[in-house]
């Protein structure tokens, strides 16, 4: 996978370039044969190659009844010997195909089924059982075509984003993905590149958002940036700037409707009380937090408060009843800018009102 292109972040500058991002198509590993062109296993419509499946008695079925295929038995709702038959089957189907490199990833390196079986498990705990997240207006993302979704920043690390992702594919009746645009400092780490890229995020910038979602994708958007998330913990849940409006413009050429979104809990997960700028600027990090417990307490202290989430998606905005050359009107931008920034602002106080506790 090539290397991101590194930019100065601002999530929709026109005129800056993208990163890289690798080729669409299937990977499979050096001098691995295709089994459908191996005569011997018959192809699927979608190109990968299939594998006869063993049949999987179920529990009181009759001898006389046809078998039921592991892989479409549906969902294990019950335990049993074919429960956890199918579990296996699937798992080592799936290891299968990573060794063989039988799996696919789209031009921005998305690989849905490594974030699906794999990337959403390790998260789900974390969203479930830690934060406790709670959402709420979860239809008012569409169920087919683009959408972005614009959201508060905060949390000195970005977890917000990880689970507002979780939320859109587990919460929404369409289990639908949403592929964040994330800063450049992001593909610079070893590590995190690759799994922000396997996971469907990609480089803030105005290019790559528009052709996700002129291909009816969901897109998420922070604007906050850096300002958001490294802000002190005194100014909390109160909005950043918003950049110049650059997400407006791309929603007004994709034609899709932006979607505000407000989540609280994430704020207090780390509660920053200083900056050692010097630090920072030594390690090329746009700040380097200190907080009650790091690094006073060494890696203990990067373990986030168990505080409790809400998840609130607000009315979508249409954009497009709007003419062609909307997009390049700077009072329409900065008036739907301020719409969306004060909607976001609206619902985080009401939400700050309505909860009991930061914990509970």
């Amino acid at each position: 996978m090539a290397d991101a292109k590194v930019i100065p972040f601002d999530p929709f500058d026109d005129d800056r370039a993208r990163g890289g991002a690798p080729r669409a198509g299937r990977r499979r590993a050096p001098g691995a044969a295709d089994p459908a062109e191996a005569g011997n296993v018959p192809a699927a419509r979608d190109g990968r190659s299939r594998r006869p499946v063993r049949p999987v008695a179920v529990p009181g079925q009759t001898s006389g009844a046809a078998p039921v295929p592991a892989t479409e038995a549906g969902p294990d709702t019950g335990s049993g010997a074919a429960g956890w038959e199918r579990k296996l089957a699937g798992g080592l189907a799936f290891l299968r195909r990573r060794v063989t490199g039988e799996y696919e990833v789209d031009e921005f390196g998305y690989d849905k089924e490594l974030t699906d079986q794999v990337l959403m498990s390790l998260l789900r705990p974390l969203y479930d059982k830690y934060f406790r997240v709670e959402v709420k207006g979860i239809e008012n993302i569409p169920a087919e075509g683009g959408a972005l979704v614009v959201a508060n920043h905060s949390g000195t690390l970005p977890l917000d984003g990880l689970m507002l992702q979780v939320a859109v594919h587990d919460r929404h009746p369409a289990g639908r993905h949403l592929r964040l645009l994330a800063a450049d400092l992001v593909f610079m780490l070893p590590v995190v590149n690759e799994l922000a890229r396997k996971a469907g995020h990609t480089l803030a910038c105005a290019e790559d958002a528009e052709r996700l979602l002129e291909r009816g994708e969901v897109v998420g958007v922070m604007p906050e940036g850096f300002k958001g998330i490294g802000k002190p913990f005194g100014e909390r849940y109160k909005l950043q700037r918003f950049g110049r409006g650059g997400f407006v413009s791309t929603a007004l050429r994709a034609g899709v409707p932006i979607v505000p979104c407000s989540i609280v809990g994430a704020e207090e997960i780390y509660p920053m009380i200083g900056n050692a700028k010097t630090l920072a600027r030594v390690l090329g990090l746009p700040y380097f937090p200190v907080t009650p417990t790091f690094p006073l307490l060494g890696p203990l202290g990067a373990v986030p408060l168990p505080t409790k989430w809400t998840i609130q998606f607000g009315e979508p905005i249409p954009t497009d009843g709007y003419p062609a050359e909307a997009a390049e009107d700077p009072m329409l931008m900065f008036n739907l800018t301020d719409q969306v920034r004060e909607q976001i602002q609206h619902t985080l106080y009401k939400l700050l009102v309505q909860r009991r506790s930061v914990f509970f």
